[in-house]
Parts: structure tokens; C-alpha cells; sequence
């Protein structure tokens, strides 16, 4: 006849207290009471254990292509554009990247703008062209006085349309004279609009030097102004800057429509090839500076105008490809993904952020901050999604759920997370309440690390003493695994209306090491577990263990 277990004598029993929670640790070497893994936890009650303040969804996107922030918010739905919560444009159907400098955000790859406080909504870039034999290149005035070689008409173009004075304007299509096709500076703008006017002798005409005549291209020209094809947009002291490939661009000093204009001011736009290998991978403003980066590299541009500009360069850990996305400053600390893991950077060498992770290797990194804490939706090896959240006060990682992320905003006192399912969550300490709707009732759990006591004895378990309080209505449950194999085995079950303790009572079994999970749904909070032990002999457990 089989026998029953056998509990020890009362001697032989010892309980041990956990009242001191701490974040994601997802190590091998993570030992008794670490959190291995978690589902929906904050750290904003540590050393409680909570799980994270329910999200509020403000809207719902059909095709989600990004998302910004400059005194309001604007996001992408597919081809529209929307700010304020109002359609201000038309956009093409992809993945956008943001910029702004004073009152415009200007939004690429479509390089269109947007004024927050007149609503305008354009392209930076704009052209103009002749018809056959429709542009003149002629003798004129500047600013009252006659000058020699400086004007350009079409009669049936009204150039105001199109440009503004001291835009620097691309001139093509001139076959007649092709010294005329030049980048040059328009300093005035006939009253008509048929002609632009710029500084004496811009150009070549027929006749003499000591007798210019005008001439007619008998070709179409194009007059444009054009903006440099960049993949990523930071603001700094007062101009756009961005970067593509291997350079670095910067905007005239307070204008987002011209990159071009080389004038000899302290204005002028600037931009440079820096000649080292890779790509560039992501660029922002910190600590005064623009800061761009590639996989191995960290450049600060210094200066104050174009004359005294220059690039230093770091060769050290730098932003990985595909993660420009991931840049954000939190506890006035820059963060990102590098091709190691998620660092922080304060201005030298970058410090390693990425212990917890157990040396998962994450890509395509989106963050966000609102502005204490870290926010960052990764991929893991095998393409899931994961979202993470650093603390920056308390030191501390955890992991909320799989939300892949497009695109986060810090607005009005909210941090916003766009998702590539379209919807638009309010994150974190959310300040308004959802309009008409209830709160999200978050799941959580947490998963603990092997309890083995740093005991090479079989141990056992008799129970468990945890206190908690939950709002009502909400669910707990604490499951459990014994060495690592076979399924989790619920012990007990709660549906908790008040601070108290609880008394987990379980069949004992000896073994090698357990696991405990503790899971919910609803606002609960655990101070406080305590385990009652007892330690055996190294041979065997007592139900069928080896």
C-alpha cells in the first residue's frame, strides 16, 4: 500500500519573507525571489508588486504610419494627415518621419509641412517651369538701381506661387547658355510675379561684357527649390538638421524651405560628407547639440554658424540600424538600441542597459518617453514583438505585453503609443479618463525565478502566506512547477476585495527547485510573500522524483 507523505517535525520547518520587489531579470542567474519574466507590471509602486495603470484609447487608425508631437498631436492614417484631431492633408500611404522647428513640422519622405498656427499645409520643395521659348534671361533693376544680367522672366508663370525672396532656387533646362543652370539666391520678385530678380551679373546673356543683350531659352527651364533627401529629422538652435547615407545636412538658420541657400551669411544652409563607413542610423538634440549616429560611430556637430561648424566623432558603441526610431531622452538621459542592446548615452562613452534582457539580442526599436520614464517596443529573434519600460529613478526594466509599436508622442501631459494594429492608447499615468467608455482592465502576471534556496538539498513547500490588496472584482491566482518540467498546477484562487492576507496551503512535494507565478486582472498589489519551507535529503522527492 503506497504511503501518504509525510510532513517533517515542526523543527524542521522555516519560513522566509519577501517584501521587496524588483524588476525584469531574465538571467540565468537569477536566484530566489527575481522576477524572471512578467506580463503588464510597472515598477511605479516599487517595492510592491503592481501591475501597470490601464491604457485609455483615444482613437482607432485604419493604416497607422506614424505619429508626432509639437502642441498638439498629429499622426498619419494612410494618406491622411491629421493634427489636433483634424485633417490638414494628404500624404502618401507610407511610414513617416517627423521634424519640427518653430511653428512647422515638416514630414518625410513626402517633405510636406505644416504650420501649427496659421494651418497651412504645403511641400517644402516647389517648381516652377516654362513652356518652349517661355523664359528670358535679361538686364534689369535691384532694389531700384539697374543692373546688368540679373533677371529672369516667364510671362505666363506667377513665381509668387511658388517661391518667396532669398529662396535659393535651382535653374535647369538652359541649353542656349548652360553656364545659366546654377543654384543662385532670389533677392527680389517683380511686382507681377513674372520675374525673379537676383544679384548683378547671376547670369550669361548674349552680346558683350560691356554689352549684355537679352536672350530667350527656346527650350522649357524649370526654376525649383529643392530639399535633400534625408531619412531621419532633428531640430537644433533654431535649424532643421537630418541625415542620409554618410552626410549631414543642416537647413538655413530659421527656414525649413531651403537647404541650399550658400549666401556667405551666418544664415547659410550647411551640410557635410563625413567619410566614414556605414550609414547613417538616427539623429537628435541633446545636451545643445545635434547628434547623429551610425552602428559604430557617434557624431556632435559644434558651432554656432556654418563658418565654424565641424563634426567630432566618437567611435563607440552607436545606433543600430533600423532603431533610429529608438532615441529618447528620459531622467534627462538619452536612450537607444545599439546592436547590443538598449544603452544610455550622456554625452561620452555609452553605459550598458541591457542585463536584464539574459543576452536576448532585440531589433527595429521604436521608443518613447514621457520624460521619467523609458518606453521601447522591440523585436526578439524569432520577430515577436516586446514591449519594455525603464525607470529611470528606480533603476528598473519591466515588461508590459507585446504592443508592436509605430510611433510614440509625448502630448499635453500624456505619452501616446501608436500600435501597428491602429490603435491609439494613451499610456502610463494616464491624466484624462476615456470619453464614455470604461478603463481598461489590465491582465498581469509575474513569473518568479527557480526557488532553490542556494540549497543543493530537496526542499519542500507547505504553503504560502501573501498579502495583498486588490480593488473588487479583481482575480488572483498563484500557480506552481516543480524542477523545471511538467505543467504549472494552480494552487489557489482569489477574487479580492480588500488589503489582507492570504494562506496558500498545498500538498508538499520535495524537489530540486520550484517556480511560482502569480497572476490577475484588475488593480492588485502584493506586499508581501512568505514561504514555509522545509529542507530534505538529496536523494529523491517524495512524489516519484529522481
Amino acid at each position: 500500500m503506497p504511503m501518504l507523505p509525510m510532513l517533517p517535525r515542526g523543527s524542521g520547518l522555516r519560513k522566509l519573507t519577501q517584501v521587496s520587489f524588483g524588476g525584469y531579470n531574465h538571467n540565468l542567474y537569477a536566484g530566489d525571489g527575481d522576477i524572471y519574466d512578467m506580463h503588464n507590471m510597472t515598477g511605479d509602486y516599487a517595492p510592491v508588486l503592481s501591475p501597470r495603470s490601464p491604457r485609455v484609447l483615444r482613437a482607432e487608425l485604419a493604416r497607422p504610419n506614424g505619429i508626432f508631437s509639437r502642441d498638439g498631436l498629429m499622426y498619419a492614417d494612410g494618406t491622411d494627415l491629421y493634427y489636433g484631431g483634424e485633417l490638414v492633408g494628404e500624404v502618401a500611404d507610407s511610414v513617416k518621419t517627423f521634424g519640427e522647428m518653430g511653428a512647422y513640422i515638416v514630414v518625410l519622405p513626402d517633405k510636406a509641412y505644416y504650420n501649427v498656427l496659421t494651418g497651412e499645409f504645403g511641400r517644402v520643395e516647389a517648381s516652377a517651369t516654362s513652356e518652349d521659348g517661355g523664359a528670358t534671361f535679361a538686364n534689369g533693376s535691384i532694389y531700384g538701381i539697374t543692373a546688368e544680367r540679373n533677371t529672369l522672366t516667364v510671362p505666363g508663370v506667377d513665381f509668387n506661387d511658388h517661391f518667396k525672396e532669398r529662396d535659393a532656387v535651382s535653374i535647369s533646362g538652359c541649353t542656349v547658355h548652360p553656364e545659366n543652370n546654377k543654384t543662385a539666391i532670389i533677392r527680389e520678385i517683380s511686382g507681377d510675379g513674372h520675374s525673379l530678380i537676383f544679384y548683378e551679373n547671376a547670369f550669361v546673356l548674349d552680346g558683350t561684357a560691356e554689352a549684355p543683350v537679352a536672350y530667350t531659352e527656346p527650350e522649357a527651364i524649370t526654376v525649383s527649390r529643392d530639399m535633400p533627401d534625408m531619412d531621419f529629422l532633428c531640430s537644433n538652435e533654431n535649424r532643421l538638421w537630418g541625415c542620409k547615407g554618410d552626410e549631414i545636412f543642416a537647413s538655413k538658420l530659421g527656414d525649413v524651405f531651403n537647404w541650399f541657400s550658400f549666401d556667405g551669411l551666418a544664415s547659410d544652409s550647411w551640410s557635410v560628407a563625413v567619410g566614414s563607413e556605414g550609414d547613417f542610423t538616427g539623429c537628435v538634440s541633446f545636451m545643445g547639440y545635434p547628434v547623429f549616429f551610425k552602428e559604430g560611430a557617434i557624431y556632435k556637430v559644434f558651432g554656432t554658424e556654418p563658418d565654424n561648424f565641424s563634426t567630432s566623432a566618437s567611435f563607440s558603441t552607436g545606433l543600430q540600424a533600423g532603431s533610429g526610431g529608438s532615441l529618447a531622452i528620459a531622467g534627462d538621459i538619452l536612450f537607444y538600441l545599439s546592436r547590443n542592446g538598449v544603452v544610455s548615452y550622456t554625452g561620452g562613452m555609452p553605459t550598458q542597459k541591457y542585463e536584464a534582457f539574459g543576452g536576448e539580442l532585440y531589433t527595429h526599436g521604436v521608443a518613447g518617453s514621457d520624460r521619467r520614464k523609458y518606453y521601447i517596443s522591440m523585436l526578439d529573434r524569432n520577430g515577436a514583438p516586446h514591449l519594455f519600460v525603464y525607470d529611470t529613478e528606480r533603476g528598473l526594466w519591466h515588461r508590459e505585453d507585446a504592443s508592436r509599436v509605430v510611433g510614440f508622442a509625448y502630448c499635453g501631459e500624456d505619452l501616446y503609443m501608436l500600435r501597428d494594429d491602429g490603435g491609439l492608447w494613451a499610456v502610463g499615468n494616464v491624466k484624462g479618463q476615456p470619453d464614455g467608455g470604461e478603463l481598461e482592465r489590465v491582465e498581469w502576471s509575474v513569473e518568479f525565478a527557480d526557488f532553490s534556496e542556494r540549497a543543493p538539498e530537496k526542499k519542500g513547500v507547505t504553503k504560502f502566506y501573501l498579502r495583498a490588496e486588490a480593488e473588487q472584482g479583481a482575480e488572483m491566482e498563484m500557480w506552481i512547477r516543480y524542477d523545471s518540467v511538467g505543467a504549472w498546477e494552480r494552487i489557489w484562487r482569489h477574487l479580492a476585495t480588500k488589503k489582507r492576507s492570504f494562506t496558500v496551503p498545498i500538498v508538499p512535494r520535495r524537489a530540486d527547485h520550484f517556480r511560482l507565478r502569480i497572476s490577475g486582472a484588475g488593480d492588485c498589489k502584493v506586499f508581501g510573500i512568505t514561504r514555509e519551507m522545509y529542507t530534505g535529503s538529496t536523494a529523491r522527492s517524495l512524489r516519484g522524483g529522481h
